[in-house]
This record gives structure tokens, sequence and C-alpha cells, in this order.
């Protein structure tokens, strides 16, 4: 039987309108329910600790809703009714809560040391008095931050992590403590699961782990649209062996169907939920780790679009600058300006600007709009453009 052959218009569509982008912007002040049914497009948002523009979780919404208030994400995490929590997902990330009892397999095997970075798993099994005396403490004074333990200087940084710091992320990584909330510094207050999550996730079954890991793999291909196999299995993390066997499944139940699409090297698949937009007639900056372009490969191969985040490459040998946000226009990538929010001044630095080869004439007047726009929504009251790169001059002139 011949496959359904889809064009790479017709993909990049596709692509767009399972995140979101052929819903219009809201039209009146966005709500928690506006934000509620973007999640459950995107089913979930990368937490990142760098913060030179945004947060990279509070950037993804506003790609799609336009400037909201964070103060409703703020409060969707640590207010009743709760509706996200922290877990690792991909990367580290927020997820609506009734994706809980999804990842609880998850959890379980972390206790015994799977998928979880092989420094700590060794630290949690030399330190197991040190892990339990930190739950209790949780588990009677939460909720707590690292820094709050006696004798506690710190949580030393992203890749320093202190002895306490360790043994509270081992909990974490369990199941057996979660995120409570966050202070203004993004430090993590940590306290039990039965103390932040509702009661009704709380007191849900836990499913089986084949159902569970079907349902995560159900749920990353509507978010994807059309995937192949590899696209699927990294939106949540999982093994290979793992994401081949529950995708052939959900072929067997016609959710996925195989498509063809040229120059694809694996088999793409087709959600049974996925639309095909006549157009997509959105501007928008994307986040380095939002779900459109976090798989470097996959963007690659649906817009064309070469991405490669340089932070940690050395300023001398960056090609496009620190902190890159890609801009959307209709269905293609065109642009990429490297950002930086100076709060002290209000002003947003655009420090470089580059158009791709195949940007539209109109594609400096629309990104400045979208400037203006992004600008307003962090609280800034200007924009500097900076001479690098060779959408510089036209934006200047604007």
């Amino acid at each position: 039987m011949r496959r359904e052959r889809l064009t790479p218009a017709e993909v990049r569509r596709i692509a767009l309108g399972a995140q979101g982008f052929s819903t219009p912007l809201p039209q009146g002040p966005v709500t928690r329910q506006h934000i509620k049914r973007t999640l459950a497009r995107t089913g979930l948002l990368q937490i990142d600790s760098v913060n030179v523009v945004a947060r990279a979780h509070l950037m993804p919404l506003y790609a799609r809703l336009g400037p909201y208030p964070v103060e409703l994400l703020e409060r969707a995490q640590a207010k009743k009714p709760r509706m996200l929590f922290e877990y690792w997902a991909h990367e580290a990330s927020l997820l609506p809560v009734e994706l809980q009892p999804l990842l609880r397999w998850r959890m379980e095997r972390a206790r015994d040391g799977e998928g979880v970075y092989k420094g700590l798993v060794h630290f949690a099994r030399e330190k197991r008095n040190l892990v339990e005396r930190l739950y209790k403490e949780v588990e009677s004074r939460g909720p707590m931050a690292a820094s709050d333990f006696e004798g506690e200087s710190g949580n030393g940084g992203w890749w320093g992590w202190s002895e306490t710091k360790k043994a509270l992320e081992w909990l974490f990584w369990c199941g057996r403590i979660t995120t409570h909330s966050r202070r203004p510094s993004f430090e993590r207050l940590y306290d039990l699961p039965e103390r932040v999550l509702p009661r009704s996730i709380i007191a849900s079954p836990t499913p089986r782990e084949e159902d569970a890991q079907r349902a995560l793999v159900n749920i990353a291909a509507r978010a994807l649209g059309v995937a192949s196999e590899p696209d699927i299995r990294d939106y949540f993390r999982l093994k290979p062996d793992v994401s081949k066997a529950r995708v052939a499944e959900l072929v067997e139940d016609r959710i996925l169907r195989p498509v063809e699409i040229r120059g694809w090297r694996h088999t793409a698949y087709l959600h049974e939920d996925a639309q095909l937009p006549r157009r997509i007639d959105r501007a928008a900056l994307l986040a380095p780790f939002d779900p459109i372009v976090w798989e470097r490969a996959r963007a690659e191969r649906i817009f064309g679009f070469r991405y490669r985040i340089e932070i940690y490459t050395p300023a001398h040998k960056r090609e496009h600058g620190y902190y890159v946000l890609p801009f959307l226009l209709g269905d293609r990538i065109v642009a990429r300006v490297d950002l930086k929010a100076e709060r002290s001044k209000r002003v947003l630095i655009v420090q470089s600007s580059h158009a791709e080869p195949d940007a539209p004439a109109h594609t400096a007047e629309a990104l400045h709009k979208e400037l203006e726009r992004f600008a307003f929504w962090l609280g800034l009251n200007s924009i500097l453009i900076m001479p690098r790169g060779n959408l510089a001059p036209a934006l200047k002139m604007l």
C-alpha cells in the first residue's frame, strides 16, 4: 500500500500547527485557561537557569500567546489549584500535574540508579545516611531550599553542587520530594509530593510502565504533529528500545500513520490529531529550548535552519552570539538575533542580527515590530541595535 506523501511546506505547517502557531493570538487578556490549553499542546516547558533575556520556560508561552502576565505561570506552579509540577522529562521541565503518574516508572527506575547522572548515583549510595537525614528534615520542616540547611553555604551553582544539594536532587529524581516553589533567585524549595500535588493526583493509580510510556509517546507525537521515531523519543528522553516498541504499538492502533517525506532518513509518522493549516500567519521569537527548535537535527530537517546554542563556545569563536533566538515568520525561520535584557537601564540590546539566505524582503520590518512587542513584555523601554550582522543596517533604519 502506497504511503501518503507530504511536501516540505505541508510538514512545516503541520509541525507548527501542532505546537499552537496556527491558532490566532488571544484578543483579550491572557488567562489561566490559555496557559492550560497551550500546555495541552506542548506537553511541557523546558527549564534552564540562564536569564540573559528571560527564563527559558517563560518564552514558549510568549511565542504562542503574545505578551502575557508572567505571574499567571508562577501561580500555576505554586498556588492552588496547582496546574504544573517539575520533573525530568525533556531535561528539567514544567509539566501538567496530570502527567505525574505517567512518570512514576522513571522515578522508580531512578531509585535503582537508572537514568540518573552516574556521579549522583554513586554519591547517594555512599551517603545513604545523609540522604535519609535530609529527607526527614524536609518531611518535618519543608518547604526548604538547599541553603536552608544548617552549615550549608549555598548550592554551589549548577555544576558545583554541595553534598546537601546532591542529596536533595537525588531525592527529587526519585520522586520522594518535589519542587514546592522557587525563590526569586530561582533556587528550588523542596517539599513532599503529598503536600504539593493535588490530592486527586496523589490518589490516582500508577499505570503499568508500558502504558505510561505509550501515553508519553502519544503526547510527544501529538505535540510534534509529524515526526520520526527519534524525534518522538527525544521529547521525553526515552530509550530507543522503549520508544520503538511504543511507536509500533501506536501504529498498530492507528494513532500514528507512516507517511513519506522526501529527504527524511527515518520513517515519518503523522499523528491522528494532526491538522494541516492552510497557512501559518505568525511572527514569533523562539527560545533556544522551544520545542520547535530544541532538537537541532529536526529543526534543520524541517526548516533548513542550522542552529547551535553558543553559550559554552568561547566568545571569539561564536558565529551568531551568546543567546540567540530564532525568528519565525509565517511557516519559516527567517532570521536569528542575539539578545540581552539590560534590566538596570530598561533596554533590550540586539547584540547581533542575521537574516537567513531566503528571508523575505519584509523580514527587518516584521522583526523590529516583534522586538518592540518582546521588549514591552519584558518591561523594557527601548531597543538598542548593535551593528553586528547582515540584518543590523535594515533594523537600525526602522
